[in-house]
């Protein structure tokens, strides 16, 4: 329930979302505190449910917080890697597997360079990642990416653990690619073969499926150009950051 725009009893503003956004940002060891802190100045302002409400907040993990703190800080990455996701699930759906082991191949080194992202972002925040942690955060990005349930979740950037990804999603060899698929076989092979068409009536079966492979190569096409614009903005975030160290260390100099 979104309290935006509430007033306190003394008529100051109170938004409680946005209290419980900046708490998510706040590095784990210090949350508790902070919670206990942010829930007083409710009940203070006289809003005792959003005092519960705050009270009630779980501490994230490492991990997790990490990867609430990418959400925050890097908006427009994380809304690209959002409407990748949708590009994807919808390419598994549908596509051969041979296409499927091209766009996981593009997948994991987004999710590689976000992972950094993230590491890096908690670094600056004074928290070094362990190699599990960011272990952790890799699957969480590759869960967002499979998992519209997931993605949802992330995008509400207040996650408290890490978020597992299906197998079948993570995995991008021939075998997974099959196994992806192989559902629809399955489904259609205890189905009796379709009548011939009678005469005069539309659309034939040879029409239908050239339909489907043209959808579907559209889907592949918006897949891929998805995921090729997420590499090409994320290497030149990668660039700046290399000219930005360099100026530095010039300057240290």
């Amino acid at each position: 329930m979104q309290r935006k725009g509430g007033r306190g009893k003394h008529g100051e503003e109170f938004d409680v979302e946005a209290v419980l956004d900046e708490l998510y940002t706040t590095p784990p060891p210090g949350f508790v505190a902070r919670r206990e802190e942010l829930a007083a100045a409710a009940r203070t302002a006289g809003r005792a449910e959003d005092s519960r409400r705050i009270r009630a907040a779980r501490r994230p993990t490492l991990a997790a917080w990490a990867a609430n703190l990418l959400l925050r800080r890097e908006p427009g990455d994380s809304r690209r890697l959002l409407e990748l996701g949708e590009g994807l699930r919808e390419a598994y759906r549908t596509l051969d597997p041979a296409a499927l082991k091209d766009l996981s191949a593009q997948r994991r080194r987004i999710v590689a360079v976000l992972a950094r992202q993230a590491a890096r972002l908690a670094e600056e925040a004074g928290h070094r990642l362990s190699a599990a942690a960011q272990q952790e955060v890799s699957a969480t990005l590759h869960a967002v990416l499979a998992d519209p349930g997931a993605a949802q979740q992330w995008a509400a950037g207040r996650l408290t653990g890490a978020l597992d990804p299906p197998s079948e999603f993570l995995s991008s060899g021939p075998d997974a690619a099959t196994a992806t698929a192989r559902p629809k076989a399955t489904r259609t092979a205890g189905r009796p073969a379709k009548k011939p068409a009678k005469a005069g009536t539309s659309p034939v079966p040879e029409d239908e499926l050239a339909e489907r492979r043209r959808v579907r190569q559209e889907q592949l096409a918006k897949a891929r150009a998805a995921a090729e614009e997420a590499e090409r903005r994320l290497r030149d975030r990668r660039e700046e950051a290399a000219e930005a160290q360099e100026s530095l260390t010039r300057a240290g100099d």
